[in-house]
């Protein structure tokens, strides 16, 4: 089977390609590979309690689909829900094959083709086209990051990695530990305590949690004034301003603005709590992702005596509980270990040029959206200090833009061109989180100039994509088969 272009992942990224597509390259025939037997990539994966967005829904929803309920802080259902409205709204459905995992994918350069092994239902099929967009994401699906533990074995209660929970999992009335201190830590601890009897966040060093209200007024208010395109694009760009312009104090004026979200902790949870313990870190404000708490959701688990935080490492688990190396026990009925993600490189797919192996970490990405070298060929990764689809819209906007020109200079090939000039030691991520740091090895490089530099500034980014032309002396077009 061929397609002018293949689409790999139906999350949020593999949706507004589609989209685009249809939208902008409607004379070009596309297919949507998901690998699982289901859309909507993360948020059908995860099926842990509280699952909820870290951003807002008026960033983290599409630019073309209004986000019309009144929470903004959505629950993982609501947002799969979204994500499947979308795909039937714009008839998106008979374009996605469902049990459909690209195992390998191999650029022939004499006939200006991918050639792609598809695995349906563990059935191998052939599959070509003129165009790879790569859209599944950015971590492992099957291989989350699992330390080992001393003694695991000996626990005899459940321990649960959050990628991997079912529906059947029961808490209640249980002691219950979460390990970790991330984004999945901070949204399970209050939604497992409304149900267990004690909840026990357990950290080895703690994370800048930030509260922030589930509604947002101004919507609430506009939505009865105004129609509701016009109220989603209103509210959208208001909080993409607020979030470039809070980014932009915190890395600017890290001192007070770490200060600033201590003292706005301390004053959630009172003097009697050691704020500065548990809720300080050590590195400057966005080093790592911040977290989000929608309603204080975590600290008034705190202040009710339901949660408490313990900042300390694991010295061995024991059969009732964990040892920690101050030498305190604590006792639990049920472990989570909410350790993180593993990141992945090329979707975990075998990218080959004539059958030569591609390796990520060797190659620079082009404008965060294509890698040097690589023909016919981009990928789609979203913003570490924003929300995702805000890249994720503006890549399938280049592709289709890129397609089209290439359609207009007759050129059946695009690449871009390797600058050696712009090679440096610049990770694709500059952030300092475990899971960052675990897959960088395997991750491409960004340079240190444009448009091989990875700014994470979406205003910066509307212009290199909306505005000006994308026709540079960094892509090389090829009429003739290469």
């Amino acid at each position: 089977m061929y397609k002018d272009v293949v689409v790999v992942g139906a999350g949020i990224s593999g949706i507004a390609a589609g989209y685009n597509l249809n939208k902008s390259c409607p004379n070009k025939s596309f297919c949507i590979l998901e690998g699982r037997s289901n859309l909507g990539g993360t948020w059908d994966l995860f099926k842990y309690p509280g699952i909820r967005s870290d951003s807002d829904m008026h960033t983290l929803g599409f630019r073309f689909k209004p986000w019309i309920h009144d929470k903004s802080i959505a629950d993982g259902p609501s947002i799969l829900k979204y994500l499947n409205d979308t795909v039937d709204e714009y008839n998106l459905r008979k374009d996605i094959l469902l049990n459909h995992k690209v195992s390998s994918a191999n650029w022939n350069s004499d006939k200006s083709l991918w050639e792609l092994e598809v695995l349906e239902n563990d059935v191998l099929k052939k599959m070509t086209c003129s165009f790879l967009f790569l859209c599944g994401g950015y971590f492992s699906y099957n291989k989350p990051h699992m330390p080992s533990f001393e003694n695991q074995e000996n626990f005899n209660g459940q321990i649960i990695h959050p990628q991997f929970w079912t529906e059947d999992i029961n808490y209640s009335d249980k002691k219950v530990i979460v390990i970790g201190s991330g984004a999945t830590a901070i949204t399970l601890v209050p939604a497992i305590a409304k149900e267990a009897k004690h909840v026990v966040m357990l950290q080895r060093s703690p994370s800048y949690v930030v509260s922030r209200p589930s509604e947002d007024n101004l919507n609430k208010f506009l939505k009865n004034l105004l129609p509701s395109k016009v109220t989603y694009f209103l509210i959208r760009w208001k909080n993409i301003l607020f979030q470039s312009f809070t980014f932009y104090l915190a890395r600017n004026f890290p001192k007070k603005t770490k200060k600033r979200i201590i003292d706005l902790v301390k004053k959630e949870l009172g003097d009697d709590f050691d704020v500065e313990k548990h809720f300080k870190p050590s590195y400057k404000p966005w080093d790592q992702r911040m977290c989000l708490v929608p309603d204080s959701d975590l600290f008034k688990s705190i202040n009710q005596k339901r949660a408490s935080v313990i900042t300390d490492e694991i010295e061995k688990f024991v059969s009732d509980g964990i040892v920690l190396k101050s030498g305190e026990k604590i006792y639990a009925d049920m472990i989570v270990s909410a350790t993180g993600i593993e990141l992945n490189s090329l979707n975990d797919i075998d990218v080959k040029i004539d059958d030569k192996k591609i390796e990520a970490h060797n190659r620079l990405t082009y404008k965060g959206m294509m890698l040097s070298g690589i023909p016919n060929f981009a990928l789609s990764f979203g913003y570490v200090n924003a929300s995702w689809t805000l890249r994720a819209d503006l890549t399938c906007e280049y592709v289709c833009r890129l397609i089209n020109l290439m359609d207009k200079k007759n050129a059946v090939c695009c690449v871009p061109v390797d600058d050696k000039n712009a090679y440096g030691d610049d990770d694709l991520i500059d952030f300092s989180s475990g899971y960052v740091k675990r897959g960088l090895h395997m991750m491409p490089k960004q340079g240190n100039k444009a448009p091989w530099k990875n700014y994470q500034n979406y205003l910066k980014d509307i212009f290199a994509v909306r505005i000006f032309s994308i026709n540079d002396n960094n892509l090389d077009f090829y009429k003739q088969k290469k």
